[in-house]
């Protein structure tokens, strides 16, 4: 019987370590009754009187909520050597507190400035799309072509250089090869198309668009009016508006305007039906090319 009492002994303080360090400990002692009473019966095949007396006992013990325990018996020291046991110093966890404080604030800046942006983009975005799509959106003004040769890497290429008024002329890359002989390009007005985003064609950048009357069979240049000088701009009565600074190829604003360009029955050139104008100096047109679409 001393045997089986001093075994018990020893169960129940290792029983009672564990509840300690259970994550049931708050549990007011059902885990106690519930969990650790049943192993500890199983561990005596056939309790006496006495044992049972001990178990009934064992009962009426609270669930241990206090601090560590600790027991000079070889199980306690055991099963206390094999439990890991980590603490955490003040400093660390202030450190651990501020540390997410600074994340928390270094995430709602960057979360602002992504507003910011977003809400900048947006402004940038709604005043382009506001603006209506039609040919007030084309920067054409007139140039002068000082230089024109062919294209090293193509046939049907040729590379100009115009002046449009600015400090340096633009480099301009026109398929005319087959339309218009390269004497006739030589110190000749023309009209340009300039806010095209500019756009390599066989290794050389052009920066802007010779305006020519197109069908399938032949191609015209556009001439300007008389006395017309580099840089004029051409106007639209019906369609007043500043162009913009580059139309964005995305948005296929061209694309959508293109199509209502064309002579006239007179030849001249129209944006549905609204002349191309330079103020007070006439207005522009095909040499030959009627009802003919412009591009």
């Amino acid at each position: 019987m001393k045997l089986g009492i001093c075994l018990l002994s020893r169960l129940v303080l290792t029983a009672a370590l564990l509840v300690h360090s259970s994550p049931h400990r708050r549990d007011n002692g059902g885990f106690w009754r519930q969990m650790i009473l049943p192993e500890v019966m199983q561990k005596v095949a056939k309790p006496s009187q006495d044992s049972r007396l001990c178990f009934n006992l064992l009962k009426q013990i609270p669930c241990p909520s206090g601090p560590s325990l600790r027991a000079e018996s070889p199980v306690s020291e055991n099963v206390v050597q094999s439990m890991p046991i980590t603490t955490m110093s003040s400093g660390a966890k202030e450190q651990i507190k501020g540390g997410g404080g600074e994340e928390k604030k270094v995430k709602e800046k960057m979360e602002k400035k992504g507003e910011k942006k977003e809400k900048k983009q947006q402004s940038v975005t709604g005043s382009a799309d506001s603006k209506p799509i039609d040919v007030s959106r084309l920067d054409l003004r007139i140039g002068c072509i000082i230089t024109a040769k062919k294209h090293p890497d193509a046939d049907s290429l040729y590379v100009e250089e115009v002046d449009v008024g600015e400090t340096a002329p633009r480099t301009v890359v026109s398929g005319l090869v087959n339309h218009v002989p390269l004497e006739q390009l030589q110190n000749r007005m023309v009209i340009l198309l300039c806010n095209l985003k500019p756009a390599r064609m066989r290794g050389v950048l052009s920066q802007a668009m010779v305006m020519c009357a197109s069908s399938p069979e032949k191609v015209e240049i556009l001439a300007p009016p008389d006395g017309s000088v580099p840089g004029d701009r051409i106007t639209f009565d019906a369609f007043p508006g500043e162009p913009d600074k580059e139309l964005n190829p995305k948005k296929k604003i061209w694309e959508q305007i293109q199509p209502d360009l064309y002579t006239n029955d007179e030849c001249v050139a129209t944006y549905k039906g609204a002349p191309f104008e330079v103020k007070g100096k006439g207005v522009c047109r095909a040499q030959t090319m009627s009802n003919s679409g412009i591009r």
